[in-house]
């Protein structure tokens, strides 16, 4: 790549080189000569008349590939499988006239993308438990840290900072669920021949439909798949693609929400992500902290979302037993989505990582708004001390509504509660006892903890391997 052409911000700017990796080239046809190797020897073990000799030759080969020769094939050919097929054969000529043996092109560009496809939501799903895990610790930590609760986002009951986190927490835990259930419904194609009859491996095996059906069980084992898929065209039914694209768009829009409300919080200056001690915030306002982390991860995350149609799309457009207008697609939404949210994972779990609370803060917010948000509780008190409640109601309305026209007419602070204090209707209430916010949580701190204790913890039981794992390169 040099400066003159695009370059895919995906790979240079944002994801980690293990998914980048994934997708690259090498391994896509490196993949394709594995999968050229399993056929051959599965055919071997049956009867075809292949050589051990050929086989070793393919599979010492498997790396090694000219991909300037490939080109010239293609150049040539118009068809990216059989120059491959050339250039592998030109590398083992050997064994050239058994490479492909029955097959169709999709033997391999299809097996080799569900490869891939339960590569990547692996390395997701890595990165769905290290994030997860995150946000758990961040929880507990603030479990008990009070603050103003929003509907409709205006000021309401109030709740905790953790037990705000773990709302974005379990968004991620039902997408985990999700990548599992994805990961253990994924098949191999297998060996399925060119509309899926298996009709030229019928022939190759003279007729002997056991022989067939044993070469398609063999070949999904030497791939590491137990089960193919039941019935196939040319081609795996495309509805993959989209199960497993609406599984990542899953994880933007949680990825999305979460980055909404931190970008909001840190308006307000309550919270604030990682920033570095060098970091511009703005090119023109030198005192600016902007939330470009998670700005970033909603804008990958949206992107992510956005791709869904496109496989939707494909999968309703699939012609019969296929069409080919599903190529260019895929080769663009299948890695651009991984891509996109393994970047947005990777900014997620360090914003997590490097959240900054101001308590303080926080706590001006709350004791700006809970003089209102008490009046129920004061309600109640006047009446246990023996007022009535409709003329209570009323009063508490009339001062209310004096008290927020100070807020909102004439940038004071709220006083309400020295309207009541001088209301002699009240003079039986505890009214500073009634602005301790730790009576308005409810069970908070309670829910953060089981939270972590009968959903967390399991988590992190079942994917200890997941939280050890070294999830590639992370840029931020």
């Amino acid at each position: 790549m040099t400066a003159n052409q695009y370059e895919n911000p995906l790979i240079s700017r944002y994801s980690s080189a293990e998914m980048s990796g994934i997708w690259s080239p090498q391994t896509k046809f490196s993949t394709w000569r594995r999968l050229w190797v399993a056929l051959a020897e599965a055919e071997r073990e049956l009867g075809l008349d292949i050589s051990a000799a050929q086989i070793a030759e393919l599979r010492e080969a498997v790396d090694d590939i000219d991909f300037a020769a490939a080109r010239r094939h293609e150049e040539t050919l118009r068809h990216d499988v059989m120059a491959h097929v050339h250039a592998y054969g030109d590398r083992c000529p050997t064994a050239r006239g058994i490479i492909h043996l029955g097959a169709t092109s999709c033997y391999v560009t299809d097996n080799t993308d569900l490869l891939l496809l339960r590569d990547s939501l692996e390395l997701i799903r890595a990165r769905l438990v290290l994030t997860i895990d995150q946000l758990a610790k961040f929880a507990a930590e603030y479990r008990d840290v009070a603050c103003l609760g929003f509907t409709h986002l205006q000021p309401a009951q109030p709740t905790t900072v953790g037990k705000r986190a773990t709302l974005w927490c379990y968004d991620l835990v039902l997408d985990l669920a999700e990548i599992q259930h994805r990961l253990n419904t994924l098949r191999f194609r297998g060996v399925k021949g060119t509309t899926g009859t298996q009709a030229t491996f019928l022939q190759l095996f003279d007729g002997d439909h056991a022989k067939v059906e044993t070469l398609d069980k063999l070949v999904a084992e030497k791939m590491g798949f137990e089960t193919t898929y039941a019935v196939t065209g040319q081609t795996y039914s495309r509805k993959i693609d989209a199960q497993v694209l609406a599984v990542l768009s899953g994880i933007g829009q949680s990825a999305h929400k979460a980055g909404s409300d931190l970008r909001l919080l840190q308006s307000r200056k309550e919270l604030e992500e990682p920033f570095g001690k060098q970091q511009i915030g703005s090119s023109a306002m030198a005192y600016k902290r902007n939330p470009m982390r998670a700005e970033r991860m909603c804008g990958l995350a949206r992107y992510a979302i956005s791709l869904t149609s496109s496989a939707d799309n494909t999968l309703a457009t699939q012609w019969m037993e296929r069409t080919l207008d599903d190529s260019a697609n895929r080769r663009l939404s299948l890695p651009q989505s991984f891509l996109a949210i393994d970047a947005a994972l990777i900014l997620y779990r360090n914003v997590a990582d490097g959240l900054v609370v101001y308590p303080q803060v926080i706590a001006k917010h709350v004791a700006e708004e809970l003089p209102f948000l008490a009046t129920e509780e004061i309600l109640m008190a006047g009446v246990r001390a023996g007022g009535d409640r409709q003329d209570l109601h009323e009063s508490v309305r009339v001062h209310s509504q004096a008290a927020a026209q100070q807020v909102k007419e004439h940038g004071q602070s709220n006083d309400l509660i020295a309207r009541l204090k001088g209301d002699p209707a009240f003079a039986n209430v505890d009214l500073d006892g009634a602005l301790d916010v730790n009576k308005y949580i409810g069970r908070a701190p309670e829910q953060v903890d089981a939270f972590i204790s009968e959903v967390i913890e399991p988590i992190r039981t079942r994917y200890a391997e997941d939280l050890d794992r070294s999830a590639g390169e992370v840029r931020v």
